[in-house]
């Protein structure tokens, strides 16, 4: 090949951008969960998708300061929530997935 054939190859290449597809979300995570009656009293009572319920969860935790100023991974409970733990007062932000997933049909 010819040195301008090669400028143009590779003018090309670089030229033509990759076309991005959007990410579809998986349908579980977006399928609604009811919370029952003790995490409704945190996140609230109507059906919505396991994204939008840890959502409101962290924005709840957020609000009250109920993260642990030096540990940030752990979850200090106020009454609403130590209901939602199960009577634990400190919690590690993976446990409490799995406690929070016991309170949702």
């Amino acid at each position: 090949m010819s040195p301008k054939k090669v400028k143009k190859a590779k003018a090309k290449a670089k030229a033509a951008p990759k076309k991005k597809t959007a990410r579809k979300p998986n349908e579980k995570f977006m399928r609604p969960v009811t919370p029952d009656a003790t995490l409704a009293a945190v996140v609230g009572g109507k059906p919505l998708p396991r994204t939008e319920l840890t959502k409101k969860l962290w924005a709840y935790i957020r609000n009250n300061k109920l993260q642990d100023k030096v540990n940030k991974r752990n979850i200090n409970a106020d009454d609403k929530l130590r209901a939602v733990f199960g009577g634990k007062s400190v919690v590690n932000m993976f446990e409490m997935t799995k406690l929070v997933n016991r309170h949702v049909s």
